[in-house]
């Protein structure tokens, strides 16, 4: 029997519509970015192990430095979400172009700051004196794609916020499609090794951030939106940020600190949490799907004044975050026997891989709810919360990890302290949704 308009059966089957349509896109998105590094891994990876292990300083030196500035992404989409409900999409765009703004300042300073220091950033990660000539040459070379790259960011969170989840795949594969050709001709074509693949992937980069340019600018003069730089509204962009800078930041914290811990437990530990670290990333890229859904679809629900429909589709998408949590889980039990085998033959690595990919199954239920309810919170613009909260659990966190091998612990009672790093996590999401006060209603918070 068909369900009336408007009754609870009828919002679920919404809501699900519109998780769908900007979740789907949005995890292709994901997925898309760390194929980047995966391909040049592949070409450079050919020239020689000094090249790759140059590449590897390189790499991780970039994605620490892009990852902090994430809150471009976040805090964009949340507020240009916000002025779409309210039904000023002027206004939206404007937002949206503060934001590529302050993209574009940070990037400047972020090359100011990584060509001179190259040469000791790269000393610092310890590059053997065989690898460091080409990660200097990769480093400095890429890091004149960072205002491109941070560029996409905002403009990412710009589409976001404005429901658009499909033009960030489509920007995203042609994006990964030109890097991996580019790569190809100048590194082996062009005779440029390690310097034609940093090249092929700032030329690809700056593509990307002129194709979102091109949406942003063409929407700014459809709505009659100005795209000059605008000091306060830059400087605003700034101030929303900066909280979620500070959670990005305690969160990359408990990363380090967790594989700093397994360093000290031994090389089969380190080798065995370096394999169920990167299955822990991947299954985040799916509930990171949702979550982003969840910024666009709250922001716009709070600037069309609607907090009960903020209320519903929160729980709406909690409930996909469990669901999806429960089967991630059964997938990493039932295909450890499959996947295992692929990243190590050791079975001593083997061995301690077992109980950590125990309590990663286990706690994917919680996951789901950790990232669903972050990606809500960011939706409301409730920054300086999600920003205490991560505080906390750091403070949480720090002393049970280090504790691990005082206690004679091992990889399985490490990540039993990154599951009550994410008990912690889901505590102080969960209160402060019961709390009601991220509720506020309007075209800004």
């Amino acid at each position: 029997m068909t369900q009336p308009l408007g009754t609870p059966s009828s919002r679920r089957r919404r809501h699900d519509r519109e998780i769908i349509a900007l979740a789907v896109p949005a995890f292709g998105a994901l997925v898309a970015e760390p194929l980047f590094v995966m391909v040049d891994s592949a070409i450079v990876g050919h020239l020689g192990t000094p090249q790759l292990a140059g590449l590897a300083v390189a790499a991780a030196l970039l994605t620490t430095a892009v990852s902090i500035f994430v809150f471009l992404a976040y805090a964009t989409t949340a507020a240009v979400a916000r002025r779409v409900g309210a039904g000023d999409l002027a206004a939206a765009i404007r937002q949206g172009m503060d934001g590529i703004w302050l993209a574009i300042l940070l990037g400047a300073a972020v090359i100011a700051l990584t060509l001179p220091l190259a040469p000791w950033l790269v000393e610092m990660f310890g590059a053997s004196s065989t690898a460091a000539p080409h990660a200097i040459t990769y480093l400095r070379i890429s890091s004149l794609g960072i205002p491109a790259m941070l560029v996409v960011m905002a403009a990412t969170g710009v589409l976001r916020g404005l429901q658009d989840t499909r033009t960030p795949l489509y920007v995203a594969i042609g994006g990964f499609a030109a890097n991996a050709v580019l790569n190809a001709a100048l590194v082996y074509g062009a005779g440029l090794g390690i310097a034609g693949s940093a090249w092929g992937t700032v030329i690809a980069q700056v593509a990307m951030a002129a194709a979102y340019l091109v949406v942003v600018v063409r929407g700014a003069r459809k709505h009659g939106a100005s795209l000059r730089p605008d000091a306060a509204g830059i400087r605003a962009c700034a101030q929303a940020g900066a909280p979620l800078l500070v959670r990005t930041l305690s969160l990359r914290a408990v990363l380090l600190i967790a594989t700093a811990v397994a360093a000290r437990l031994g090389d089969t530990d380190i080798a065995a949490h370096q394999i169920v670290l990167s299955l822990w990333s991947l299954m985040a890229f799916a509930l990171d799907a949702i979550a982003i859904a969840g910024q666009a679809i709250i922001g716009r629900y709070l600037g069309a004044n609607d907090a009960q429909g903020a209320r519903e589709a929160c729980r709406r998408m909690v409930e996909w975050g469990v669901a999806s949590g429960v089967v991630l889980g059964v997938l990493i039990v039932l295909a450890r026997p499959l996947f295992v085998p692929l990243f190590t033959s050791d079975t001593a690595v083997q061995d301690a891989l077992l109980p950590a990919l125990l309590v990663v199954a286990a706690t994917q239920p919680i996951a789901g709810v950790v990232f669903i309810l972050d990606g809500v919170l960011m939706g409301a613009g409730d920054g300086p919360y999600l920003a205490w909260a991560m505080l906390l659990t750091l403070a949480v966190f720090a002393p049970a990890a280090l504790l691990v091998p005082t206690l004679g612990g091992g990889l399985g009672a490490l990540w039993g302290a990154m599951a009550l790093m994410m008990l912690v996590r889901m505590a102080t999401l969960w209160l402060r949704t019961r709390s009601g006060k991220w509720l506020v209603t309007g075209a800004t918070r």
